[in-house]
């Protein structure tokens, strides 16, 4: 299970903060169907988001924090330009050879180029915090990137994107072209390249949307939606939040894996089969759909969602923590002191035989013993807890033992 945190920022759920519509409505209504506009006087006006980021923010990513590819990515009239083209060593004390040049992505920004800061959800601390909120609220993995605009100029040509968006305009105003789509709910492997000339037909007739976003408007885009931008008289900064949400072919990739396990399934094509004649394939296809039809009634759902389980929690990661901090806290640790689970953490508790429990986290595995159990469920509700309330344990000395392992292994932080 993933930390019952709250959903949302402080003062409001995670996904109010960006649409006006009923979270229930939205998911029956927009969810994968259709765009959704939301303009900054349905939340919180202009200003909205610049809580999240601001061009004075930019600057600060691009002049002083030594980014690196792929976290910027540089894109004119259409061409994504090499990153040759921006980025150079590091200087001495910083032996690389592809960090971001300032003055490099100032001349390219002053002659039209659009500048798209990737991977801000692990870079920008506003952002990593709103993005894990978001990603919990919708149980998907959130990626989010940011685009300057000069005034006057678009990055990309009409295309369409293989994960759900949230636009988030911040600063300046762009408009916004909108087509239906040309591949409905298109996966990964199917991107716009394929499909251009049906693209580009589609993007000359006339828009399902066509509008003009201001700071603090947002507007949702399902995958698959044709879309171009072009930024009005001045320059243009937006967010787009990237929901990476799985999909029923997820569950068709892991039963074709765990199919594996059938002999039928396994058993050698006849010899000299000519595998270009129709003629000669059709019985043997006739006989791998009859074994695969077989196999699938006995498809065990426990076993495909240990599959997906492994894709969902790679796909995110918990807050942060202060490595530093979080050493100091655990050697100081009293009774007394507060504790809470880590933000975003995945975790599955499960016996493993009558003497022990696992604890199953992304990429790793605690083995305790079955006693713990009681504090361990307790420690990890979400809520804060005393360390000398932990149930379950006889004493302040073996609950201070399971909270310093926990903290240690960053599944527990300081409250």
């Amino acid at each position: 299970m993933t930390n019952p945190s709250p959903d949302g920022t402080e003062d409001r759920p995670a996904l109010s903060r960006i649409m006006a519509v009923d979270p229930v409505k939205f998911a029956e209504a927009y969810w994968g169907r259709q765009p959704l506009l939301t303009r900054a006087d349905e939340l919180a006006g202009p200003d909205g988001f610049r809580d999240l980021l601001t061009p004075e923010a930019v600057d600060e990513l691009l002049g002083e924090r030594g980014l690196r590819t792929p976290f910027l990515r540089v894109a004119d009239q259409g061409t994504v330009l090499p990153s040759s083209a921006f980025t150079g060593p590091g200087g001495a004390g910083a032996e690389v050879g592809d960090q971001v040049i300032d003055d490099k992505i100032m001349r390219l920004y002053a002659d039209g180029a659009t500048l798209v800061l990737q991977g801000l959800h692990r870079l920008w601390p506003p952002l990593i915090h709103y993005a894990g909120r978001l990603g919990a609220h919708l149980r998907q993995p959130v990626q989010v990137n940011a685009y300057l605009t000069p005034a006057g100029n678009k990055g990309f040509a009409t295309h369409y994107d293989t994960h759900d968006v949230f636009v988030l305009q911040i600063d300046g105003t762009k408009r916004w072209r909108v087509h239906e789509p040309v591949l409905p709910e298109p996966l990964e492997r199917q991107a716009w390249g394929g499909r251009a000339d049906e693209v580009g037909a589609v993007a000359d007739g006339p828009a399902a949307l066509d509008v003009v976003l201001s700071p603090g408007d947002a507007l949702y885009l399902p995958r698959g939606w044709l879309h171009s931008a072009r930024a009005q008289g001045e320059r243009s900064l937006h967010l787009t939040f990237g929901v990476r949400a799985l999909t029923r072919y997820a569950i068709v990739e892991e039963l074709l894996g765990l199919a594996s396990g059938d002999q039928r399934l396994r058993a050698t094509l006849p010899y000299g089969m000519d595998v270009t004649d129709p003629d000669q394939v059709a019985p043997e296809l006739t006989e791998t759909v009859t074994a695969l039809r077989d196999w699938l009634l006995t498809a065990d759902p426990a076993q495909i969602a240990d599959r997906l389980r492994a894709r969902a929690w790679s796909a995110t990661r918990p807050a942060p923590v202060r490595p530093l901090a979080q050493l100091a806290y655990a050697e100081a640790l009293s009774p007394d002191d507060r504790v809470t689970v880590r933000e975003g953490l995945h975790w599955d508790l499960r016996e493993d035989g009558p003497e022990h429990v696992v604890l199953r986290l992304p990429g790793r595995t605690l083995r305790l013993p079955a006693y713990c159990a009681p504090a361990i469920r307790s420690a990890l509700d979400g809520r804060t807890h005393r360390v000398g309330d932990l149930p379950g344990l006889d004493d302040d000395a073996d609950r201070l033992v399971l909270a310093r392992r926990l903290l240690r292994e960053a599944v527990l932080v300081p409250a």
